[in-house]
């Protein structure tokens, strides 16, 4: 007779229980997998400091020429767009740096999910030098600033990513309360949010949309004070 395909004749429930026993073993897989705290926390320190040490490099050295023909008021007056770059990128670094710094103490170990989170912040944290050099020199343009926008955005999804499933990871304890992951979770959303209406706002409002940055430290002042009221005294 005709050839038909037989499926394995599971207990209790056919082929949705092989399946689902595929689907445990796969996870358990998945969580087996485990990193060293150390090694990722000291890679991701040196990604950060190097990162930061090369936005310096995008100021350049003004030429003797220069010097001579402008001096040093004028020289330095037409780095001012470097220089405005070079601390913003500075202290949006620190500041996910920063963050990096306070979820590393609440992961207890890396799993594969967590570590490409990881790389992919990283990732875009390498970039950033490039982007605010390209910021930096053409200063009134629109679409340098808006992929510098970009950047940021990403980095500070990834940040709110890593943040995310390392509650969900974790869970909470005497060290991560609800309130502290609250308070994480607020804090990682403040930053992408802002450089993404900064990246629209650019189109009708240039100059309010390059110094909306300043609003990510006062929102997270703010809210700071707010959550440490909440916190029960010991």
């Amino acid at each position: 007779g005709p050839h038909r395909s037989r499926q394995l004749d599971w207990p209790g429930g056919g082929a949705g229980t092989a399946q689902k026993i595929i689907s445990i073993f796969r996870k358990f897989l998945f969580m087996i997998i485990r990193f060293p705290n150390d090694r990722v926390n000291n890679f991701s320190d040196a990604i950060f400091a190097i990162a930061i040490t090369l936005l310096v490099l995008e100021v350049k050295i003004p030429s003797s020429e220069d010097l001579h023909s402008i001096g040093t008021p004028g020289v330095l007056q037409k780095l001012i767009p470097s220089f405005i770059s070079l601390l913003i990128s500075f202290f949006v670094t620190a500041l996910y740096w920063r963050a990096h710094l306070t979820l590393a103490q609440f992961i207890r170990t890396y799993d594969n999910k967590l570590l490409w989170f990881t790389l992919w912040l990283l990732l875009f944290v390498v970039l950033l030098p490039f982007s605010t050099g390209f910021y930096a020199k053409n200063f009134n343009d629109d679409g340098p600033f808006v992929f510098y926008c970009f950047n940021l955005v990403m980095i500070g999804f990834f940040n709110l990513m890593m943040v995310r499933y390392t509650i969900q990871k974790e869970g909470f304890s005497e060290t991560l309360t609800p309130l502290i992951a609250e308070w994480m979770l607020f804090r990682s959303r403040i930053a992408p949010i802002i450089w993404a209406l900064s990246a629209v706002l650019v189109f009708v409002a240039p100059v309010v949309a390059r110094f909306a940055f300043v609003t990510i430290f006062i929102i997270q002042a703010i809210g700071e004070r707010r959550f440490k009221k909440r916190a029960p005294r010991p």
